[in-house]
């Protein structure tokens, strides 16, 4: 005997074709009438439960471009820095005291917390009035 002989046994059921009309299974399994028995979902969707829950805000939201600012406060540039270095935002991002934001050099603002005792040439940053009062009196530069 040989594998192109071979038969089954029995005969091959067919297979039930339920859900479309006729003699054979109208009711697909669901019974008849009824919320259940009806096409489409019976199940809440999850996200829409989700989004059922969040407080809605009215109306048209605006928000500004602004331009995020790393600060650096003044004690810092005294720990980091030697006597007469110029600091940039391209030699902030160099030593690592600052970070590029969104792949950008970001506008850099010095703040007065701290003291200074190094003559510190500062460069296209944004000054607070307390820190450039001390960079002035340790005896640094301010180029505008």
């Amino acid at each position: 005997m040989q594998i192109h002989q071979l038969k089954p046994k029995y005969k091959k059921k067919e297979k039930k074709r339920v859900g479309r009309g006729g003699k054979k299974g109208t009711y697909c399994g669901r019974g008849i009438k009824g919320q259940k028995a009806r096409a489409g979902r019976k199940m809440q969707p999850i996200i829409r439960q989700i989004l059922k829950k969040y407080p809605k805000l009215r109306g048209y939201k605006f928000s500004s471009l602004k331009k995020e600012i790393a600060v650096v406060n003044v004690e810092v540039l005294d720990k980091k820095f030697k006597d007469g270095d110029l600091i940039t935002p391209q030699v902030l991002i160099e030593e690592k005291i600052i970070k590029k934001i969104k792949g950008k050099i970001p506008p850099v603002k010095i703040l007065g917390r701290g003291n200074l005792s190094k003559k510190l040439t500062i460069q296209n940053c944004f000054l607070s009035e307390s820190a450039r009062a001390k960079i002035e009196k340790a005896g640094g530069k301010i180029v505008e």
